[in-house]
Formats: C-alpha cells, structure tokens, sequence
C-alpha cells in the first residue's frame, strides 16, 4: 500500500510542476515517475502496461510544458 500511496503522491507532484511551467521541475518529476512505476512493476505491485501507460501520460504532460510556455498569438491581435 505505501508504494500505490508513494506512487499517487509522485504523480500529483508530477502534475502540480505541469501545471506550474516548470520545464525542468516537470522533467525531475517525471524521471522520478518513471522509476517508480518501473520498481513497482518489477516488483508484481502494479501491472507493467499500468506502469506504461502512466508513464506514458506522464511523459506526454511533461513535454507539453515547452508547448505552453509559448502561446500562439490571438487571431485579433493579427488583425488589429
């Protein structure tokens, strides 16, 4: 049970840093994901696509940091 616990309270870490615009604290939150779900798989606590599939979505939220960070300009702003 601590290690679905440790696992739920990464991914709102992972999610809060997204959420932020943190590129590089989104990035070490993810890693951190990554190697637990990997662990916890290994260990027969949760099922490897479980673990894939999370850090899947996690590594997607992660790279959408960069994409937010720039915001495509109002089609009013243009043309005003």
């Amino acid at each position: 049970r601590s290690v679905l616990t440790g696992l739920k309270g990464q991914q709102k870490k992972l999610t809060a840093a997204v959420a932020s615009g943190e590129r590089a604290r989104a990035q070490a939150e993810y890693d951190l994901l990554a190697s637990r779900l990997d662990k916890a798989a290994k260990r027969g606590i949760v099922h490897k696509n479980l673990a894939n599939r999370r850090k899947s979505r996690g590594a997607k939220a992660a790279a959408g940091v960069v994409q937010r960070a720039k915001p495509k300009p109002d089609r009013q702003d243009q043309l005003t």
